[in-house]
């Protein structure tokens, strides 16, 4: 299959390879033109994936042209420019393409999941989601993966199950698009959490009700969007948090230690270097609950960490102080 990754972040980078691997054609569209002739003369995504050679049959471009003909796109992308590019790309896709987000965020404004985003810039019927617990570094190392492909068309979900799927990428097929998007997005906010509480010193009796919570507030909010529950306690929901709430190579676990240990949002960020989409999903989360009038204890904490100028520590204080209820 002909397909096109656009994205030259380290899940970009990591799925374009994956891919060639798998046996496709695949081209990896990098934005940033330094980094792209990097990438081409070494064979290598210093910035992101440094130690990691690049397969030889994967190409590197930029520009509206590679991606016309291709079966597939797959959008690796933060959430705040994923909008732009799909409305960039929209003339040049062709009418059988295979639109597939990467991406796990949410848009700020309108607070869309991308897979609302890129069917409304294409005005395409081909969209599908790929989510689940999945670190690009461990993936690139060819490490087992199991992760779910979604979408509203069953034919759709399992051409990307087939494109992807190798000995080592096991995917799953679901139409359940909102309860992935919303796991994957949400988990992001609990990671953060989970990185607060590693850098306040907190063990791991704290970690594992922050986990357990976490996904309580997860399933609440995506079942009143419209998920289905199973969705939650499988490996986009569950599987997903888990890991990225506990995982080092979490960038929104690493942002929250850094928070936890004294360090502001600013500098948090810095030091993080990729993007942490949990910062801003913790907006539109809140603001998601509150439309629905839903509960999420922790994702409001978490927004008062990030934007009102709590404390880490007091924020875990006020979880802790809340009513007491039945499970």
């Amino acid at each position: 299959m002909k397909v096109s990754v656009v994205g030259g972040g380290s899940w970009g980078t990591t799925l374009a390879a994956h891919l060639v691997k798998t046996g496709h054609e695949v081209t990896l569209l990098v934005r940033d033109a330094q980094r792209r002739d990097e990438i081409a003369a070494r064979r290598e995504n210093l910035h992101y994936l440094p130690g990691l050679v690049l397969p030889a049959g994967l190409r590197i471009g930029a520009g509206q042209q590679w991606v016309r003909g291709a079966e597939m796109v797959v959008l690796a992308i933060p959430s705040e420019s994923f909008r732009a590019v799909c409305r960039g790309l929209a003339s040049s896709l062709d009418p059988g393409t295979a639109l597939v987000s990467a991406t796990k965020g949410l848009e700020l404004d309108t607070l869309r999941r991308m897979s609302e985003v890129a069917a409304e810039e294409t005005s395409g019927g081909k969209v599908a989601v790929l989510s689940g617990p999945s670190f690009a570094l461990e993936v690139a190392h060819g490490q087992p993966t199991a992760v779910v492909a979604a979408s509203a068309h069953a034919a759709v979900a399992e051409a990307v199950q087939q494109t992807f799927a190798n000995p080592t990428f096991r995917v799953y097929s679901s139409d359940d698009v909102i309860g992935v998007e919303l796991a994957g997005a949400l988990k992001n906010v609990i990671a953060i959490a989970a990185g607060i509480v590693d850098g306040l010193g907190y063990g791991q009796n704290t970690v594992a009700a922050l986990i357990t919570r976490g996904l309580a507030e997860i399933g609440r909010l995506g079942t009143a969007l419209g998920g289905r529950p199973e969705t939650f306690s499988g490996l986009a929901g569950l599987g997903d948090l888990v890991l990225t709430a506990t995982g080092d190579l979490s960038r929104n676990r690493k942002l929250g230690r850094a928070l936890g240990s004294g360090k502001s949002l600013e500098e948090a960020v810095r030091e993080t270097v990729m993007v942490a989409e949990g910062v801003r999903t913790t907006q539109a989360a809140c603001a998601l609950a509150e439309r629905v009038h839903v509960e999420m204890p922790i994702a409001a904490q978490m927004r008062a960490v990030l934007y009102e100028g709590r404390s880490p520590r007091e924020a875990v204080d006020a979880l802790m102080i809340r009513s007491l209820k039945r499970e």
